[in-house]
């Protein structure tokens, strides 16, 4: 028996469309994001296909994202818990439980999995730190 699907790909699209108008509107984060994304509309279809891959399994993303995450300048920690909060209200849109605890159990797992990578890569001899450690789970 195949495993149903948590969420449709309209609510993926719907998810990566909004979230990414936060990010863009963010003060921290949407400066950092317009200077390193030359197509907003590729990088929309890449991450469609990224979260579509995750969510439902639909095996149509394929890349590596550390590479790209460890070549930014001057990331922090602070950067990616704003990541998962605008991520977090943008899941707050979705009138669909299992959808949002899914999605948000990876947001979380790619959040925390980038940034050790992005330390290990800049501080090899320092041991890695977290960055979300004041930061409640998530209640969904």
């Amino acid at each position: 028996m195949e495993d149903t699907p948590v969420c449709s790909e309209d609510e993926i699209t719907a998810l990566v469309h909004h979230f990414y108008r936060r990010i863009r509107q963010d003060q921290v984060l949407g400066p950092i994001f317009d200077t390193h994304i030359d197509d907003w509309d590729e990088h929309l279809e890449r991450m469609v296909r990224f979260w579509s891959s995750l969510l439902r399994r639909t095996g149509t993303y394929s890349g590596t994202p550390m590479p790209r995450h460890i070549a930014l300048p001057g990331l922090e920690g602070p950067m990616f818990v704003r990541w998962l909060e605008l991520f977090r209200d943008t899941l707050d849109e979705f009138d669909n439980p299992a959808f949002t605890a899914q999605a948000e159990d990876f947001a979380r797992r790619i959040a925390r999995s980038l940034w050790y990578g992005y330390q290990i890569s800049h501080q090899p001899d320092q041991p890695v730190t977290e960055f979300d450690t004041h930061v409640p789970p998530a209640e969904y």
